[in-house]
């Protein structure tokens, strides 16, 4: 520490940031993957990946299998998906960005509002097997969970990359 300055804990800020970053790097991929595939900058995404991990939370709770329960995560959230395609976004074709865009705000609260009714407002964890103890790294604590997740972003952003090079569909996307 030098005078009243905490390098330690600013590197300890900075590294989450850094790992959080990368987190939010999926999200920003997820807007521009619906913008570019159907011309709407859907508000709802956020509320959407509420709606699937509360869902696949609460199979998990309930004692299904997690590959099971991943799979009718998928199954629920691609019927929701074409439900709000058929009955909100596609009436709405042709119509000017502000409509799209209060269509999917509006969408984002009935989801959220949904979400509330079915699952209430308490907290759900999930158990991943990985302890809470944060990891000490030349003096820095980091949070193993943050490590763990961004992991899984990064990997997840690697896969995405090498889907848009190297398959058709991803080529056809970038076009």
């Amino acid at each position: 520490m030098i005078g009243d300055f905490d390098y330690q804990f600013f590197l300890e800020v900075l590294t989450g940031g850094l790992l959080s970053g990368v987190m939010y790097s999926l999200v920003a991929i997820g807007f521009v993957l619906i913008y570019k595939t159907s011309g709407v900058l859907n508000f709802a995404q956020g509320a959407l990946l509420l709606f699937a991990a509360l869902t696949f939370v609460s199979l998990v709770e309930r004692g299904v299998p997690f590959a099971l329960a991943l799979a009718v995560t998928f199954a629920i959230m691609v019927a929701l998906g074409i439900g709000i395609e058929r009955a909100v976004l596609r009436p709405l074709t042709n119509k000017p960005p502000i409509t799209l865009f209060m269509a999917t705000l509006g969408l984002s609260y009935i989801i959220e509002g949904a979400a509330q009714l079915i699952w209430g407002t308490q907290v759900h964890g999930l158990e991943l097997g990985i302890e809470d103890v944060p990891l000490e790294v030349g003096g820095v604590l980091i949070s193993q969970f943050d490590i763990f997740a961004a992991a899984v972003a990064a990997a997840m952003v690697l896969l995405l990359s090498l889907f848009f090079r190297y398959t058709r569909i991803g080529l056809s996307f970038r076009a």
